[in-house]
């Protein structure tokens, strides 16, 4: 029996698909390589349960092929489990796949009638609420035109405007709720607070930990099949993001990602060469950067640090011709050309000396306080006040990461006492 305060009951389910490793696609094929047909039964959600209370909204976390979606469209009855049962109490509307439904020749207004009586709305009904769902879209003007006129942007808020215009007793959102510009974007998140503050059950699978965070009051993370954590966002969304930031990828994932790793090392070569082309290296050539080199804590070469994380710059070098009264000096720029900060030699007031043979030169920053984003470094080489040596312009460069959400350039230590 469904306990009478929930509106959703999962128990055990167990959903399975066939991925074939070389099907024949033609019939030819099919009869002459029939043996080809090897396949694996992929195992997405392994003995799953949880449940949702009525009024209670909740968001569905994890990296893609985790079975988020997979859960929903089980939820809406699109695809059923292989084992295990779903319960649920309530008129149910989905934004599963944007428009399921709409037929492209018929105008939007046709597409309101046809679509809320598949939510289960009599005509009656949709009368009554037909002027709300076109001012709620904001599409007065091209209501009757046919849909397939419409941009995507204005599908996907004809489809979101009838959605969340059915008194649904449930409300199930997959991906969608970026939809239209920032000010309908904002009408949309008021919108769902509307309805669920009015008891509508919500379940939403986003990538967007934030608008999670800002509607739900439960997530639920699910890994590899099985739900890995659930409680408050805030709470899950840390785990989540401490997993994500250092999992380790396995053997058949590496495989999997092989080609795309070779794809995007190529890209990144073409890129590294153009960039070469435009970098602004100059100076007088008596020493010049020969081996440069990015390090993490453990001597590591890298290019992605988290926020705090200590960051070593290993800078070897090879003098042509001696360089008296030399000054080292780095730079770090914000990927839009910000400066975020710059020092020398000089400036940190080292003793003076000159470099008459090769040798290295290592900066050590034992917490790197800059906000997540891309970043470039800057090095120099100089002489007497300020005259160019080598002047490495985007000699490196990396990202900082972190599970924070502040905002601006740099993370400043700071500590908050409330007083009453």
């Amino acid at each position: 029996m469904m306990d009478k305060d929930n509106a959703i009951e999962v128990r055990n389910i167990t959903k399975t698909f066939k991925v074939y490793y070389d099907k024949g696609t033609e019939l030819k094929e099919k009869l002459l390589f029939w043996k080809r047909n090897k396949y694996e039964n992929r195992v997405v959600l392994d003995n799953i349960s949880f449940s949702v209370k009525k009024g209670e909204a909740i968001g569905l976390v994890g990296k893609n092929g985790c079975g988020k979606s997979t859960t929903l469209k089980m939820l809406t009855k699109i695809i059923y489990p292989n084992s295990g049962s779903i319960e649920m109490c309530g008129r149910v509307s989905s934004l599963i796949e944007l428009g399921a439904g709409f037929h492209p020749d018929m105008s939007g207004r046709e597409n309101i009638y046809t679509n809320a009586a598949i939510f289960g709305l009599t005509k009656k009904e949709i009368d009554s609420r037909l002027d709300d769902i076109i001012a709620f879209s904001e599409l007065e003007d091209f209501i009757d035109n046919p849909v397939r006129t419409y941009s995507s942007g204005m599908y996907t808020r004809l489809a979101f405007s009838v959605a969340i215009n059915v008194d649904a007793d449930i409300l199930l959102i997959d991906e969608i709720l970026a939809v239209g510009d920032a000010n309908f974007q904002a009408k949309c998140f008021n919108k769902l607070r509307e309805i669920k503050n009015s008891g509508t059950t919500i379940v939403i699978v986003s990538h967007s930990l934030g608008q999670i965070e800002q509607i739900c009051d439960r997530s639920i993370w699910i890994r590899d099949g099985h739900i890995a954590m659930e409680g408050k966002p805030k709470e899950v969304h840390l785990e989540y993001l401490d997993y994500m930031n250092t999992q380790r990828i396995d053997q058949l994932e590496r495989e999997r990602l092989k080609l795309q790793q070779q794809e995007l090392k190529n890209m990144q070569a073409q890129e590294e060469m153009e960039r070469k082309a435009k970098i602004k290296r100059y100076g007088s050539g008596d020493a010049k950067f020969t081996d440069i080199k990015m390090l993490d804590k453990d001597k590591k070469e890298q290019t992605t640090f988290r926020t705090g994380e200590e960051m070593i710059l290993d800078l070897s070098y090879h003098v042509e011709k001696k360089v008296t009264d030399a000054v080292f000096g780095y730079g770090i720029f914000r990927s839009d050309g910000l400066w975020c900060y710059g020092t020398n030699t000089r400036i940190d007031r080292m003793d003076n000396f000159d470099i008459d043979k090769d040798g290295k030169f290592i900066i050590t920053m034992p917490e790197l306080n800059l906000i997540p984003g891309q970043y470039w470094v800057d090095i120099t080489i100089e002489y007497g006040e300020g005259n160019p040596v080598d002047y490495y312009k985007e000699a490196m460069r990396f990202e900082v990461v972190s599970n924070m959400t502040d905002v601006g350039v740099a993370r400043i230590d700071h500590s908050w006492k409330l007083e009453i």
